[in-house]
């Protein structure tokens, strides 16, 4: 078993809505005796209100801010296991602060995958569109280069099962902390 007894190796998690992050992370957490953190209801607990209600009130650039904020303090903690949302890599200061503070995985996903995993989700302010898919293509193509340019490592996802994909991301984290 992988163990990060070195805690300020935090791992974090990017990709689009729907990539498993939150799933994911907490496996891979309890897996790795890490703590669990996902940046979207770490946002709702210090707010006491929604995603969806900060989206509504502030708009995405309100929420963006937000949740930088929240990241840039999240990712000072040590020993941690950080599930972030989709969106958080658009904003260049919430990239360099997971980049430089922690080993970032990105859990990518093909459109289609992610939109059978949030087609039933009302509560992604992003999909409540007349085409989820196609936002979630549009989103990929936009966001992609800097999921890229934010990882350390890329797992792709597809129809993995979590324990499988814990086992792949084990495997490249050793070989990546190997090569650090």
């Amino acid at each position: 078993m992988l163990s990060m007894e070195n805690s300020s190796k935090n791992i974090f998690l990017i990709g689009l809505m729907g990539a498993g992050k939150t799933t994911i992370g907490r496996a891979l957490a309890r897996r790795m005796h890490l703590q669990f953190l996902d940046s979207d209801h770490e946002i709702e607990a210090r707010t006491g209100v929604s995603i969806r209600t900060i989206f509504e009130l502030e708009g995405e650039q309100g929420f963006r801010t937000r949740e930088s904020a929240t990241i840039e303090d999240l990712t000072l903690r040590q020993g941690v296991v950080l599930a972030t949302g989709g969106g958080a890599i658009l904003l260049p200061e919430t990239r360099q602060y997971l980049h430089n503070r922690g080993t970032v995985i990105y859990l990518r996903a093909r459109p289609e995958d992610l939109y059978k995993r949030t087609k039933h989700d009302r509560d992604r302010p992003l999909l409540q569109t007349e085409d989820p898919l196609a936002k979630l293509r549009a989103l990929l193509e936009s966001r992609h280069s800097f999921y890229e340019e934010t990882a350390h490592i890329i797992i792709d996802t597809g129809e993995q099962g979590v324990s499988r994909l814990i086992a792949n991301i084990e495997r490249e984290l050793l070989a990546f902390q190997h090569l650090s």
